[in-house]
């Protein structure tokens, strides 16, 4: 059995299109409904309100992805998706991601990042709370399967 990577080992940098295929991979791996497609990553790779992000160990081997939105005029960004790989959770790639995203938004001029989160996904939840979160509203249905999510927030410093 290999050593799991520690949070040091995981590197986080923006997605290139060279990465298409594994961001959609593990996409259609992750989500059963609410994906994204290849044309909307392509899309967002090329756009100046997205930042897709990928986190890596070992230089090449992908283990997570996060999507940022930003609004033109907007102090808020959104975290609009984050996945990781099964093998790669609980190794702080959620963290790292969640970090890079953060400053991202940063970057941008803003000062508060927002996202959802089905209300089931307490791995999530917990996640986010431990990294200064909190939640600020509850949306009914929010998804394609018709789950419920939690709105979180943070001030960005």
């Amino acid at each position: 059995m290999s050593p799991t990577p520690a949070t040091a080992a995981v590197r986080v940098r923006r997605a290139e299109l060279s990465d298409l295929d594994d961001l959609v991979a593990l996409e259609e791996a992750t989500f059963d409904s609410d994906r994204m497609s290849r044309t909307q990553y392509r899309r967002h790779l090329d756009s100046d309100t997205a930042r897709v992000l990928v986190a890596s160990a070992n230089r090449r081997r992908f283990l997570g992805t996060a999507v940022v939105l930003f609004r033109k005029g907007s102090s808020v960004a959104r975290l609009y998706s984050i996945a990781s790989k099964p093998e790669a959770r609980g190794k702080g790639v959620g963290s790292a991601l969640i970090e890079a995203a953060e400053a991202a938004a940063r970057q941008h001029r803003c000062r508060t990042l927002r996202l959802e989160v089905r209300t089931e996904n307490h791995n999530a939840v917990r996640l986010y709370e431990r990294l200064g979160y909190h939640r600020i509203g509850h949306h009914e249905h929010y998804y394609q399967d018709g789950s419920h999510a939690w709105r979180y927030e943070k001030a960005l410093a």
